[in-house]
């Protein structure tokens, strides 16, 4: 039996991913040297395609980690002095709170309980932060902020950086990017690759507040610190040896996406999250954790179970579809469903036919 994985990361492999691996093999791409010619155009063209791709403007830099998790280090690294503000919304946007607080920086938080309406109206945020951090799209609640709210944060505080955890939202999120300063994401979720790889977009604005904290004396970090990277990523090279094979297959995947349209992918994510909110509205055993229809996610939809979620994920995994139990202290009351570009339309159709079954 095959399964489908709607797990929210990693997921489901994008469908070329099996391809892409064979001819990485007859190219010998996993003994490729990072810093040989073939390396610096594998990296170039991923500078070029993903801005493509996102309409990320020309003069903001693509630096390549290892995983979303270590973006919020080192971009509190190199644009935080001495305080960061951090709208909470879930458990992935706390885990960028602490990052600050192990930093040693002071940080504050403004949290949202995920059933309360976010509004940026309701936010105070002190004129001293230097940073403010968002998780655009919180996979933990399947809370998504609506890009006019951070606009509206971004004008009303442009004396700070801000910061966006893209990680569960990439590639179907639509930003103004001249409006933000860092946004980062990992491969192993929107982008149907293996974990292992994080992307981190940043800002002029962003380079140069980490270029005054080096010249005032403040540790911005060392290996990956903005500044080093930067250095490398002229000359489409990295630091230290990188994931070269995750490369790769970023790459290629962003042709595939390239070849497939941005405005399709993002239709299609539409398409497929009304059919799972429909299908839960409708259901006397489910209902959407988030209800307010402007922040529901549309890549993690996340749905109460009545009675408890565990027994329908055992069912479900037998019948090969797997799906995510709730965050946390969630675990057992709620189910996460992943809505990627790896995800086909019949795929969730099968699903919801499936789970109509179970609970019938």
């Amino acid at each position: 039996m095959k399964n489908i994985y709607f797990t929210v990361g990693p997921s489901q492999i994008y469908p070329t991913i099996k391809d892409h691996t064979f001819r990485a093999l007859k190219k010998d791409i996993f003994s490729l040297n990072h810093r040989s010619k073939q390396f610096e155009e594998l990296y170039q063209s991923i500078d070029t395609r993903l801005k493509e791709l996102l309409s990320i403007p020309s003069d903001y830099s693509i630096f390549l980690l290892s995983s979303g998790t270590e973006a919020m280090e080192r971009v509190i690294q190199n644009t935080v002095e001495g305080k960061s503000f951090h709208i909470v919304t879930g458990t992935f946007g706390d885990r960028f709170y602490k990052t600050s607080q192990e930093l040693g920086k002071s940080a504050q938080a403004h949290v949202y309980d995920p059933l309360t309406l976010f509004k940026a109206k309701d936010i105070t945020i002190p004129s001293d932060a230097e940073l403010i951090a968002l998780t655009h799209n919180d996979t933990s609640t399947g809370m998504q902020i609506p890009a006019k709210e951070i606009y509206e944060i971004q004008a009303k505080n442009p004396h700070a950086l801000i910061a966006l955890d893209a990680v569960s939202s990439m590639p179907y999120m639509d930003i103004m990017y001249d409006k933000v300063d860092c946004v980062f994401f990992s491969v192993q979720k929107g982008f149907g690759m293996p974990a292992g790889l994080g992307i981190l977009i940043v800002s002029p604005r962003a380079m140069k507040k980490a270029k005054q904290l080096q010249e005032k004396g403040v540790s911005i970090g060392s290996y990956h610190s903005f500044l080093s990277l930067e250095k490398s990523t002229s000359k489409f090279q990295t630091p230290d040896t990188p994931n070269v094979f995750g490369i790769y297959l970023l790459a290629n995947v962003l042709q595939d996406f390239l070849g497939k349209g941005i405005d399709v992918i993002r239709k299609e994510t539409e398409i497929k999250a009304k059919m799972l909110y429909d299908f839960f509205e409708s259901s006397d055993i489910f209902t959407p954790l988030i209800q307010d229809t402007a922040h529901q996610s549309k890549t993690t939809i996340v749905a109460q179970v009545k009675g408890g979620s565990t027994k329908l994920t055992k069912m479900l995994e037998k019948k090969g579809y797997r799906i995510g139990s709730g965050y946390g202290e969630r675990k057992d009351q709620d189910i996460r469903i992943a809505n990627f570009p790896a995800h086909r339309i019949e795929d969730i159709k099968g699903l919801i036919r499936c789970i109509e079954e179970l609970v019938a």
